[in-house]
């Protein structure tokens, strides 16, 4: 219900702000200040995407929880697909979620009404596969013949099938 509000809602609103904006300063100006958010909001959402992801591979690679940076990135992807959308409503919340502190906030709300009945470890560490001394394993020794003969072409050395 909540998402067909939002369809129904935010197109009347945004020709509503059309109509108003359009009326108070033209046509010409209207469409210029569409075109040149979208460009700001395009820039300002690649530069704090990219830092949002270097913070998650760093976090990653430390070990860390990654849960921030990708919510942050999740936002700034919304954000960046609010000011792709002509209008002003959408670019005035697209731009709202490019500030950190409203982004905070809206995790922190988010956050609080998630539950999680679980949480699984893994470890990064690798461990060599146990023998289970089924067969699988094939054990064998090697002499080298002659060592020039991996390097001659005109030579084959008996691994190449004919």
């Amino acid at each position: 219900m909540w998402l067909f509000l939002l369809f129904v809602a935010v197109p009347i609103i945004e020709i509503a702000l059309f109509i108003q904006v359009g009326g108070a300063i033209g046509l010409w100006p209207t469409l210029a200040i569409v075109i040149l958010t979208a460009l700001a909001g395009t820039t300002l959402m690649r530069a704090q995407g990219l830092s949002t992801l270097n913070r998650l591979q760093r976090s990653l690679a430390e070990g860390g929880n990654p849960a921030d940076p990708m919510a942050q990135g999740a936002m700034i992807l919304v954000a960046g697909v609010l000011l792709l959308t002509p209008g002003f409503f959408t670019d005035a919340v697209g731009f709202a979620l490019l500030l950190p502190p409203v982004r905070a906030v809206l995790i922190r709300w988010a956050a609080s009404r998630i539950t999680t009945s679980g949480v699984v470890y893994t470890s990064s560490t690798v461990r060599p596969a146990p023998d289970r001394g089924d067969g699988t394993t094939i054990d064998g020794d090697y002499t080298v013949v002659d060592e020039g003969a991996a390097n001659r072409p005109d030579k084959p050395s008996g691994w190449t099938k004919h």
